[in-house]
């Protein structure tokens, strides 16, 4: 349970700052029970199991980051968090005259008074007021109606990339930072291992006959956060939004004798996810139906049920409340020791040392992950979210 064991060496030059031009043509690392092939990323539809069963996520990121000029020329950053009024994603990016969320802000002590903007978006002229309410939370009104939060800021915002990246974000950053079937608006970063997926690949995977779903997890900053305590358990993990659909469940429950495998750590956390929601279903008989799991639940709840009782106990929950979607947060905290419900297996770019998602990717394939690193850093792999791609099947 210590930090530093999950430390290795990754030089700056080995961290993508660009895509590359072709999105399938990315390297892609095979761990198959042990062993490790190299191949390139078009090539896995003939490397993924036959009866495997892929898991997307399929968020859109949104243009969080806003670049706000005073009358007096000095630059205020203000980067979004997650919605506070209304409180979930979807409903604040169609929230039309009000809407306050949680921010960064950059530059904050010259961001005193109300910043006043006017717009026109297409043919509607808006005028936007921006006001700091407290340390983090902004508030934005608008005077027409007409227009969403989600035009205004596809108008003023700009793509944020992650901070290792180190430059401004560009135009072919506003597709390429999308994966090709992104679709519900409110992550602030791209789940990545999803962006070197052309449909040309997903439709050699569908003549192989193995299927595919999509769950929602929006992707927040917390997702860069630094892990500072040694022992990893005292970690503040964050907070992410899922939306998950009565088909997904269903789709679920069909292919659990299949490889289900999670296409990046946020489909991977969302699947782990429903299934200890199933297990508080059954063993604490909730009364709402908001999806919530504890960073730690996974590690203290006893006699866990099978995964089709855990997934069975939330299509019921959801039919007795005649929901065809169900949404919630979860701070599920996935490290060594973790035991896997539902994922048998993971498709995932590579990822900085002593942060949550090598702690994931380290409980996965047990201490082989330091094998697959030095391999991948021998071997010229780019490393984050620009960077190459790996197939993970664990040892049995």
């Amino acid at each position: 349970m210590k930090l530093s064991d999950y430390h290795y060496e990754l030089p700056n030059d080995r961290i993508a700052q660009t895509p590359l031009p072709q999105r399938d043509t990315a390297k892609l690392l095979f761990y198959d029970k042990g062993k490790i092939k190299d191949f390139s990323f078009y090539q896995i539809p003939d490397l993924l199991p036959s009866d495997s069963f892929l898991v997307f996520n399929n968020t859109k990121v949104i243009p969080a980051r806003l670049l706000l000029q005073k009358p007096t020329g000095a630059i205020i950053e203000v980067f979004l968090l997650e919605p506070t009024l209304p409180s979930d994603i979807a409903v604040a990016m169609k929230a039309t005259e009000m809407c306050v969320w949680k921010c960064l802000i950059g530059n904050k002590k010259r961001f005193k008074e109300p910043l006043k903007i006017d717009l026109q978006i297409k043919s509607e002229k808006i005028s936007l007021q921006i006001t700091l309410i407290n340390k983090q939370e902004v508030h934005f009104t608008w005077d027409n109606p007409k227009v969403s939060f989600a035009e205004i800021l596809h108008h003023l915002g700009r793509i944020p990339l992650p901070p290792y990246i180190k430059r401004n974000a560009q135009k072919e950053d506003e597709e390429r930072y999308q994966t090709i079937f992104a679709k519900k608006e409110g992550a602030v970063a791209a789940p990545t291992a999803s962006l070197h997926f052309t449909e040309e690949v997903l439709s050699k995977i569908a003549q192989k006959g193995i299927d595919k779903d999509f769950l929602t997890l929006h992707v927040g900053a917390g997702t860069f956060q630094p892990v500072k305590e040694e022992d990893f358990r005292r970690h503040t993990m964050h907070s992410e939004q899922i939306v998950v659909s009565l088909t997904n469940i269903e789709n679920l429950l069909d292919n659990l004798s299949k490889n289900i495998i999670a296409v990046g750590t946020t489909a991977m956390r969302t699947l782990e996810t429903l299934y200890w929601f199933g297990a508080k279903i059954l063993q604490q008989k909730p009364q709402q139906t908001r999806i919530f799991v504890e960073k730690l639940l996974p590690y203290e709840l006893k006699n866990p049920p099978s995964a089709k009782e855990a997934l069975e106990a939330i299509k019921e929950l959801m039919l007795a409340n005649n929901l065809k979607e169900i949404q919630g947060e979860t701070e599920i905290f996935i490290f060594p020791s973790y035991q896997f419900k539902i994922c048998k297996g993971l498709i995932t770019n590579f990822h900085l040392p002593e942060t949550t998602l090598i702690l994931l990717v380290a409980a996965f394939v047990g201490e082989d992950w330091r094998k697959i690193y030095e391999h991948a850093l021998q071997n010229e792999y780019r490393f984050l979210s620009y960077g190459d791609s790996s197939l993970l099947i664990p040892k049995k």
